[in-house]
């Protein structure tokens, strides 16, 4: 016994033929998303370090400056604060205000800073802060 394909059938195996790279493109956008996402998430970790990086340097030189010692305070700057932060010193009265302030991931997510502020009140006996209010 012979069977004989109807030709309807064989033009949607063609049909199937022409559609075999669809897979291929679905997989390389979801691939590109996922390392999208990931990147995402990666930056935003980073920043948040950043930001801790800051809070701790902010901490430590509104310390330092409470003793009148502002060579310190820059020094821990540089050493706790992601490269590149700028330190800030603003004092009213005897309270002492810190702000750190660096760009995100190292810079590598334009226009977003992070920053951190600390403030300390200054010593008893401290006569002045010298060069600290600068």
């Amino acid at each position: 016994m012979w069977f004989t394909v109807p030709r309807v059938a064989r033009v949607g195996c063609r049909f199937h033929q022409r559609d075999r790279g669809a897979v291929t493109v679905e997989g390389a956008v979801a691939l590109c998303s996922l390392v999208l996402v990931f990147g995402a998430a990666l930056s935003g970790v980073a920043a948040a370090t950043d930001h801790m990086r800051c809070a701790d340097a902010a901490s430590e030189a509104a310390r330092m400056l409470s003793r009148g010692d502002r060579v310190q305070a820059e020094e821990a700057v540089r050493r706790l604060a992601p490269d590149g932060a700028e330190l800030d010193v603003e004092r009213r009265g005897r309270d002492i205000a810190v702000t750190v302030r660096a760009g995100a991931a190292g810079g590598l997510l334009p226009g977003v800073d992070v920053r951190a502020e600390a403030h300390a009140e200054a010593e008893p006996g401290m006569q002045g802060m010298g060069d600290a209010g600068r």
